[in-house]
């Protein structure tokens, strides 16, 4: 049988997960030490692990809503950080879910792309102040989108108005946002 060979980053790795494995089975040997005669864990430590699992149940919660919601943004699936609780078990204390938020190819693309963006962040029940920040960010994006889609309407309207048309920016933009449909009749403005 021949073993792989194994990078030094690999390596490096590979010596930090069994270091970390290693920590985690002292403190659970640590924390059996704790437990009565009859392997049972003392009151106090009951306590201690009902309130790591109603955190580990929230976090996960937390996450999971932001992956059903960020469809077509999320990157990854979440990644957790952990907390050893006095039973030697593990519960999720922390948690996070790798979002793409860089823009689209075209301004619509990336209007959509910033209320998915924005679903997600905003999609668990008690958002963090990570969430809100990714939230807003988004919604940056989604007006900085907005305006790109305005201003292309505008030229828009600009080029196919009839020879008699009004270059002035403000005449643009009013048409830009009444969907460019000009009435035959005379225009009134109302920039005026």
């Amino acid at each position: 049988m021949s073993v792989p060979s194994i990078g030094s980053s690999s390596f490096a790795i590979l010596s930090q997960a069994l270091a970390a494995q290693a920590k985690a089975r002292a403190s659970a040997s640590s924390s059996r030490a704790s437990t009565g005669a009859n392997g049972k864990l003392s009151e106090s430590d009951q306590r201690v692990v009902a309130k790591l699992q109603q955190q580990d149940r929230a976090v996960r919660a937390h996450e999971l809503a932001h992956i059903a919601a960020g469809a077509g943004v999320v990157t990854s699936g979440a990644s957790y950080t952990y907390e050893t609780g006095p039973d030697g078990k593990r519960y999720a204390n922390g948690g996070e879910v790798s979002i793409d938020v860089s823009p689209g190819r075209t301004p619509q693309d990336t209007l959509r792309k910033a209320e998915q963006i924005r679903a997600s962040a905003l999609a668990p029940a008690d958002p963090s102040a990570q969430d809100r920040s990714v939230a807003a960010r988004a919604e940056q994006m989604a007006t900085e989108a907005r305006i790109e889609l305005a201003d292309a309407s505008a030229q828009k309207s600009r080029g196919t108005t009839s020879s008699g048309s009004n270059d002035d920016p403000a005449s643009a933009l009013y048409l830009s946002v009444a969907d460019g449909q000009a009435s035959s009749g005379s225009r009134v403005n109302t920039w005026a």
